[in-house]
């Protein structure tokens, strides 16, 4: 994609890699507007970062994602460009205890909140001369983490639809990439991670992830070195050892 001259729209943009992309994209020189659950959040990014607009939206709901989609578009009518990043992360006990509402949750907020989203952005994006649908998978849709099958569910998913949806729109004005992040520094599931020596710091798989959206990978995927080994799991034959060192014995 084009990484200068977009209006762009990012959810999840309140900290982690949303936070990131969107400072990223905004040294660049695009319009930058991120969204998320709390205002606070938004507001501190927006502070050190002039020119940013936030919006608060729940993606969990169906209601209010069409009505932000609908918000959004009519302040910033030259919007041509989303990258679905906001999601949850939760351990699920499966074993020991009632885990049912937890996958509810994931699956609202990481699934639906983005088909949800893309589907109310899409004749708008159909529009423009040029426009991007990004989606936040994981190399976790590839190898699922045991302790989160929910969450390996839905970014097995959004590589799936990803799939689909680039192919469907292969005759439009939007192009369709997948960003597959490995394991990587963020408060995603708390403070551990953000410091976690196992994880790639963030300031790393940020400068590889733009320099690779700004080189156009044919396959429409954005793939870090480090998270080659869990995408290509199965087609190098080493899934079941790429899944034991997940999830350890």
């Amino acid at each position: 994609m084009q990484i200068t001259g977009n209006t762009i729209l990012i959810t999840g943009g309140g900290s982690g890699i949303g936070r990131g992309l969107a400072e990223a994209f905004h040294r660049r020189g695009n319009q930058v507007i991120i969204s998320g659950r709390r205002q606070s959040a938004l507001d501190e990014v927006i502070a050190a970062n002039p020119g940013m607009v936030g919006y608060t939206v729940d993606m969990a709901d169906k209601a209010d994602v069409a009505e932000f989609a609908s918000r959004v578009i009519a302040a910033h009518p030259a919007l041509n460009a989303v990258i679905n990043n906001a999601g949850i992360m939760v351990d699920e006990d499966v074993v020991g205890s009632d885990y049912l509402e937890t996958a509810e949750a994931t699956i609202a907020t990481n699934l639906l909140g983005p088909i949800r989203l893309i589907a109310a952005l899409l004749p708008h994006f159909q529009r423009q001369p040029k426009a991007a649908v990004l989606t936040v998978s994981s190399g976790l849709a590839f190898v699922p983490k045991a302790s989160t099958p929910t969450y390996s569910a839905t970014k097995a998913a959004i590589h799936s639809y990803s799939q689909s949806l680039r192919y469907l729109l292969r005759n439009t004005s939007v192009e369709v990439i997948e960003i597959a992040p490995p394991y990587v520094q963020t408060f995603l599931q708390g403070a551990h991670q953000a410091s976690d020596p196992n994880a790639m710091p963030l300031d790393a798989y940020l400068a590889e992830t733009i320099e690779l959206l700004a080189s156009e990978p044919a396959s429409g995927e954005i793939l870090v070195e480090r998270v080659k080994r869990q995408r290509f799991a199965e087609a190098t034959g080493n899934a079941q050892a790429v899944f034991d060192f997940i999830n350890p014995r």
